[in-house]
């Protein structure tokens, strides 16, 4: 569990006499070896993620309520589950639900059921998954929030094992782990029926996959290095179902939330810049067109195809329903199979013409919005859930709050280390630090185009998928921070001591603000307290 060397990282920097170093030498250079046992590299990321299970599972069903959004996409879920697609509910439908009754539907004759459908402005897969839930444990808080819960350790795992790939050292991998389940916004993500939860999951798993493609592509390029001769452009280097489950995954996010696609785009350039860079560094002498030539057709399958077919197979429940909004079911089916197809097409297409003209226009004022620049210093959270109960706290006034907001040490930390990022890669052009700052911008950047454009309505928690390149850019700056392995002791001593201790601190800042991240009854003074910012999160 050593901590990795960082002082000589830059893997996509040419070597300066290819032909004359040794093939192991090489091999070293762009593959590292894996760090310690294969079996603390699982067991340690087990652990922090059965640690994050434990946080998120626990009283998962407070409150016992329709929290925020969840008054949609709990109700859209069960409706993708009784009829593949989004159905009208009735006036009282929220108090319904909290009886555990599914009647909550408007009724509709056969022969009319298109009134019935519900216009929804996001794609169904992030719904499908909460209708799992729902489907296993029933109607209630628990069943749709058990799906959510489910990725956010399974996220916490992945961040533990690409840190652990990306810094080879098992330590700082299940650093990161630990640090993404102490953060406050991914933690009530996790234990609330959003779908941000589900697209940041599906974006952290795509990147993962493309990093250990970029591991197993340069394998490849190494075997042929040390059994052929040096050519202009190098091998082909194979299907690659690392980077295929990359596009499927990215597929999955966009059938989430569209914003997924700018995932998608800034990963597969970013694919394409790790294979010419691998080309240049065993010496080819035109490893750019090389890449253009051999990797970029199986790239535009994996990251092309591959994604839009996920995309399309998640409407499936739409396609096969009469009730879906804008189905047009009746028209299809008047003049056989050849026109069902056609029709079917093009009242797909046309509804997606539709909820991109609601997405352009969305300026509806909320008290809880915020702009996408305010977002890394936590200037303005959203109240998920807030009552003031007349018992349970042992004082006159008592709190009930769910408050969607990161871990400030956490984020406030995860903002230096990204500043240090832009330093360590403009020095060295390590990869690693590129690879963070290119996701870290791809999940905040498009969001100012849209805040200046068209002035959007925004929220912190549309933020979720940075915030596993903030945690990896606190990781690097971590392992920075400690030193490489052939460091003085000293050194190495205190470096650790001050990653520990800033662990710590986020660990008792997390503890501090539990309560009011799982809707604890406290005092209304205990609440108050813990508002970092009294304007801004009250």
């Amino acid at each position: 569990m050593a901590v990795t060397d960082f002082s000589n990282q830059a893997f996509d920097q040419p070597d300066p006499q290819p032909d004359g170093g040794s093939p192991g030498s090489v091999r070293d250079r762009l593959v590292p070896p894996m760090p310690g046992s294969v079996l603390w590299g699982w067991l340690g990321p087990l652990l922090i993620a059965g640690f994050g299970a434990i946080l998120r599972f626990v009283d998962l069903g407070r409150p016992r309520a329709v929290m925020f959004d969840e008054t949609y996409y709990a109700k859209d879920a069960l409706a993708l589950i009784k009829f593949g697609a989004e159905r009208a509910v009735v006036k009282d439908a929220d108090k319904l639900l909290m009886q555990n009754s599914t009647e909550i539907w408007q009724q509709c004759a056969p022969a009319d059921i298109s009134k019935c459908a519900s216009y929804v402005v996001h794609p169904p897969l992030g719904k499908w998954m909460i209708g799992i839930g729902e489907q296993l444990f029933g109607m209630n808080p628990f069943g749709w929030r058990f799906a959510g819960a489910v990725v956010g350790v399974l996220s916490i795992l992945i961040l533990a094992r690409v840190a652990r790939r990306m810094t080879r050292s098992t330590l700082l991998g299940c650093l990161a782990g630990l640090l993404l389940a102490l953060d406050g916004l991914h933690f009530v993500l996790s234990r609330t029926a959003l779908l941000d939860i589900f697209l940041m999951f599906f974006v952290l798993a795509g990147f993962a996959c493309l990093v250990v493609d970029r591991d197993r592509a340069r394998g490849r390029l190494v075997d042929w290095y040390e059994t052929s001769p040096l050519t202009d452009h190098g091998p082909w280097l194979g299907l690659r179902p690392w980077r295929l489950a990359a596009g499927a995954c990215l597929g999955a996010a966009c059938a989430v939330k569209w914003s997924g696609v700018f995932f998608l785009l800034a990963f597969a350039v970013m694919s394409l810049v790790w294979d010419a860079g691998a080309r240049r560094a065993i010496g080819l002498r035109r490893p750019y067109s090389g890449m253009f030539g051999k990797d970029l057709p199986t790239l535009l399958g994996s990251m092309g195809l591959a994604p839009a077919a996920v995309y399309v197979a998640s409407w499936t429940g739409w396609f096969a329903s009469s009730s879906g909004w804008g189905r047009n079911w009746e028209r299809a089916t008047s003049q056989g199979p050849a026109y069902f197809v056609f029709d079917s097409i093009r009242s797909w297409l046309d509804y997606h013409f539709q909820v991109l003209g609601f997405h352009t226009g969305l300026a509806t004022p909320h008290s809880y919005q915020s702009d996408p620049w305010s977002w890394p210093l936590l200037l303005r959270p959203v109240a998920f859930f807030y009552e003031t109960p007349k018992s349970g706290c042992g004082a006159s006034g008592c709190s009930q709050a769910v408050l969607g907001v990161g871990t400030p040490v956490i984020w406030y930390g995860g903002l230096a280390a990204l500043i240090a990022m832009v330093a360590w890669y403009v020095a060295t052009r390590d990869w690693r630090a590129g690879a963070v700052l290119l996701s870290y911008a791809a999940g905040w950047l498009p969001w100012f185009y849209y805040a200046i454009a068209d002035n959007r309505t925004m929220f912190l928690f549309y933020a979720i998928p940075m915030v596993p390149f903030m945690i990896l850019a606190l990781t690097l700056a971590a392992g920075l921070i400690i030193g490489p392995v052939d460091a003085a002791p000293r050194r190495r001593i205190v470096g650790a001591s001050v990653v520990g201790a800033f662990t710590l601190l986020a660990l008792i800042n997390f503890g501090w603000l539990y309560p009011v991240l799982t809707a604890e009854v406290i005092p209304y003074a205990e609440w108050h307290a813990r508002m970092m910012f009294k304007k801004g999160w009250i």
